[in-house]
């Protein structure tokens, strides 16, 4: 049983590898859509430059919103890519586990999400000029809710992906999903940076059950819905 779970996470970490190394070959993420989204960020805080209070008040909400964004994108493409040569039909003919393979896609999306949330985060505590009161919360809720985007992201990406107009759908789909994640990751942040008068570590409980229902939710549907799309 052990060494069928170490095989299974085995698995899982070669097919994140090598998503990575697609990503990393095309550059995509960090040419195309990482500068868009700072840009947003930058052109928000010269924009509210006069107003210091705004800028720490809407600080944490700003952040998240940002990296939905990147999500949303990262997804589409790798949907689109995995489209074009028909890989997951292929990964599921292989003696691979379709649980390693949806676990292998998140950890993949989550470590280009993580990263892209550093840059982020550090964009966004030298232009709104935000002091961390509870470092642990912040990361603890970052970590719980990008599992929660990732996790959600890849097996709503596999739903929308039959679909012709997957561009147009995935948002459809995804938004409403991701909304309670923002909302519960905002409010997170906004306790930890002293923003706002919330119980960030309740918060941080609506976190935890998203990220375990997902991940679980996707490892058991996974492979079903490749083989419908």
């Amino acid at each position: 049983m052990k060494k069928g779970v170490a095989m299974e996470f085995r698995d899982a970490w070669s097919i994140a590898c090598k998503d990575l190394r697609i990503e990393l070959r095309s550059r995509i993420l960090t040419n195309q859509i990482a500068p868009y989204t700072l840009l947003i960020v930058v052109l928000f805080g010269f924009a509210l430059d006069a107003d210091t209070q705004t800028l720490r008040d809407t600080g944490p909400g700003l952040f998240w919103v940002a990296v939905l964004l990147i999500a949303l994108l990262a997804i589409q493409r790798a949907v689109k890519i995995e489209d074009d040569d028909a890989a997951r039909e292929r990964m599921l003919l292989t003696p691979v586990h379709s649980s390693s393979v949806f676990l292998g896609k998140a950890i993949a999306l989550f470590i280009q999400l993580v990263a892209l949330e550093i840059l982020l985060f550090f964009v966004m505590l030298a232009l709104f000029d935000l002091s961390v009161e509870d470092p642990l919360l912040i990361c603890l809720s970052a970590i719980l809710a990008t599992i929660g985007v990732a996790s959600s992201g890849t097996l709503y990406g596999v739903i929308a992906a039959g679909v012709g107009v997957r561009e147009t759908l995935l948002p459809i789909l995804l938004l409403p999903v991701l909304a309670p994640i923002a909302i519960g990751a905002t409010r997170t942040f906004g306790d930890a940076f002293g923003r706002v008068d919330a119980d960030g570590w309740a918060w941080l409980g609506l976190l935890s059950v998203f990220a375990v229902v997902y991940t679980v939710l996707g490892m058991l549907a996974y492979g079903q819905l490749v083989e419908d799309a």
